[in-house]
């Protein structure tokens, strides 16, 4: 049986460090990031340092037609074995619109896409955001249904609509993506669990990646989430992968359905 691992966002930050791991535990890695020819770089980097074979796809996750042939890719190779959605933008980055389409959508287009080839022992981790648990005490029911829904055709005007002026705040827009990734994971969890896949969500706080650095220099607030940090830092890319590779390996067994909060303790400093 030939074992292949999907990264999605595999060039930089968080994917970048995923990749580096699960290239010691498959047999093919699928590196997915929207530009190809960086993405075939770092394949071509990855497979040279680990010996693993590593396939590069240029794909735009919130395009179900590139979505589907990341599943196509992994059909050809072999068992789907371990995925690491990474895949995302941050407030600084896109409008409202972009950020659901590509957080949200794009994380319900791969899992959707990936049903199919899930079978006993695949694990999936999905990367959310402490912004989902920071917008908690603001939780609306009538925003929950239409975030559980992501693959409607009516996503984007009936987020609009319901959130009124503040729906194009695109730190907004993150933040009930990220709450609505974090579902999607609850749900998934009991229909895959059938076929004996397990899947979860990591919920980063502050992280020194590039991403992240563009946050900090535009955004005042992340400098004053890191400061409050009990660990008194912000975190690192590994720090993430690391949780992620327990995730997906065979220590984490028992574990499905739920999201991991790796924030340094900020959400227990404010109370949330």
């Amino acid at each position: 049986m030939t074992h292949v691992g999907i990264v999605t966002g595999a060039v930089r930050g968080i994917g970048a460090a995923c990749a580096a791991r699960m290239a010691k535990t498959v047999d093919v890695l699928v590196l997915v990031d929207l530009d190809p020819g960086a993405t075939a770089d770092v394949a071509d980097e990855l497979a040279a340092r680990s010996g693993t074979r590593c396939q590069a796809v240029g794909a735009d996750i919130s395009d179900p037609a590139s979505v589907a042939d990341i599943a196509r890719v992994v059909a050809g190779h072999g068992t789907l074995h371990r995925v690491a959605h990474a895949a995302g933008i941050s407030p600084t980055m896109a409008s409202w619109d972009r950020m659901i389409s590509v957080d949200l959508v794009g994380t319900a287009l791969l899992v959707d896409a990936l049903r199919p080839l899930a079978t006993a022992g695949t694990a999936i981790v999905c990367v959310a955001s402490m912004a989902a648990q920071l917008i908690s005490g603001q939780a609306d029911p009538a925003v929950d249904r239409i975030i559980d829904d992501p693959l409607s055709p009516t996503l984007l005007e009936d987020y609009r609509v319901a959130l009124g002026p503040a729906a194009e705040d695109p730190g907004m827009a993150y933040s009930w993506a990220k709450r609505g990734v974090r579902r999607l994971v609850e749900r998934e969890a009991a229909a895959l669990g059938s076929v004996g896949t397990r899947i979860c969500s990591v919920s980063p706080g502050t992280i020194d990646t590039p991403m992240g650095r563009q946050e900090f220099e535009q955004q005042p607030a992340m400098r004053q989430l890191e400061s409050i940090a009990p660990l008194g830092r912000s975190g690192n890319a590994d720090e993430i992968a690391a949780v992620i590779d327990f995730l997906l390996s065979d220590m984490a067994s028992f574990v499905t359905g739920t999201d991991v909060l790796v924030d340094g303790g900020v959400c227990a400093a404010i109370g949330h």
